[in-house]
């Protein structure tokens, strides 16, 4: 009782005062079965693909592409990672807002890749560049390293292209 007669309120219980997290995506396999699943497992598939194809041209303009092989390993475990924590279902326990970190993940690997992707394509684009190794002119790159350096520039598109859409959909749940 307080000094008035009247009865003190219990204080709230903590369990009850937290919001329940912001989610509009299905957590567990059901994620599979939605257009940002499945934008999120072919941003794996040919963001791979990618950092594959750089690593298997030896590298041969570390400036340009070792920034590339950066953006694509990096968003290749960080999708990995966002997949996981909707597959096993955590995305229900931590209270968070889960629509705009979809938006801010998306947002921001989206604008790295598309600098990584100018810069691939940046470097391919140098393929007839002569320059003096051990007193000969030879070309920067050669036809097998050309041809790589091209897959990884059109894998490095529609990965991009694969971010733009996750971004789209993720602006799309974002908006009250």
């Amino acid at each position: 009782m307080s000094a008035g007669g009247a009865p003190v309120p219990p204080p709230p219980n903590p369990a009850v005062s937290f919001p329940a997290p912001r989610v509009t995506l299905p957590a567990g396999p059901a994620i599979l079965r939605t257009y940002s699943g499945a934008f999120v497992c072919l941003e794996i598939v040919f963001g791979g693909l990618v950092w594959i194809l750089v690593a298997s041209s030896n590298v041969p303009l570390p400036l340009l592409q070792g920034w590339v092989m950066f953006v694509s390993v990096t968003a290749f475990v960080c999708s990995l990672l966002f997949l996981g924590v909707f597959l096993s279902g955590v995305v229900t326990q931590i209270n968070a807002n889960w629509n705009f970190l979809d938006l801010a993940y998306h947002f921001t690997v989206f604008v790295f890749y598309f600098g990584a992707f100018l810069l691939e394509a940046a470097a391919t684009s140098l393929h007839d560049l002569h320059c003096n190794r051990t007193m000969a002119l030879q070309p920067l790159l050669n036809d097998h390293q050309y041809k790589i350096n091209v897959a990884a520039t059109i894998f490095a598109f529609v990965t991009t292209a694969c971010y733009g859409c996750s971004l789209g959909l993720a602006l799309r749940r974002w908006r009250p």
